[in-house]
């Protein structure tokens, strides 16, 4: 498998995924989705919701890919491979909530934060409710989770029930890892995608 789709969490940064893609083989295509209306690109008239927007990134994906995505780019990674199953053939999630449900965890809210430093962001990170948790075990992908043990947005709980969800699941923890850990410890996520993608 050659493409790479990278998706960004609620930011839409996309230069978050540079240092890490530096360190990825150049023989990989890496396919970078940016999000209308985020992190300085242009609004487009068709999106008007979080389903919109999901859509949109959905129909970025052409050709047999491996979705790497961080924190609420997760939930496009998901709805991806339950609706692309031709297409997604494998997975890294990293501190993302997967879409499930995350009551039950003890998670720190972000979305008073993010509606301060994102004043000018539409709200539908926020406000989304996506929920694919009845959805997860039909996911039969090989997918690699990595998480960090200092991150309070999406803990190691949250890791360790996706890797009990879904069928072919590798979990790997980075020591004093943060919900930035892709950008601020790329080297050694570097290490575990680059394991991964050798034996896919």
């Amino acid at each position: 498998m050659k493409n790479l789709v990278f998706l960004a969490g609620a930011s839409g940064n996309t230069q978050f995924w540079n240092p890490l893609i530096e360190q990825i083989p150049h023989h990989y295509t890496k396919q970078v989705v940016a999000y209308p209306g985020f992190h300085g690109v242009a609004t487009d008239s068709d999106i008007h919701s979080f389903d919109d927007l999901s859509h949109y990134v959905l129909a970025q994906i052409q050709q047999p890919s491996i979705l790497i995505a961080q924190s609420m780019g997760g939930i496009f990674a998901i709805a991806a491979a339950l609706q692309k199953t031709d297409l997604v053939k494998g997975l890294v999630l990293i501190t993302t909530s997967g879409g499930i449900n995350l009551d039950r965890f003890q998670v720190q809210d972000w979305r008073q934060f993010y509606q301060q430093e994102y004043i000018e962001y539409p709200d539908w990170f926020v406000t989304t409710k996506a929920d694919y948790e009845q959805c997860l075990p039909d996911i039969e992908v090989n997918t690699l989770l990595i998480w960090g043990n200092q991150d309070p947005i999406s803990p190691i709980a949250v890791g360790e029930y996706l890797n009990q969800i879904l069928q072919k699941s590798k979990l790997y923890i980075v020591e004093g890892g943060d919900h930035q850990l892709a950008e601020k410890c790329a080297d050694e996520v570097a290490i575990q995608i680059n394991d991964y993608l050798k034996k896919n």
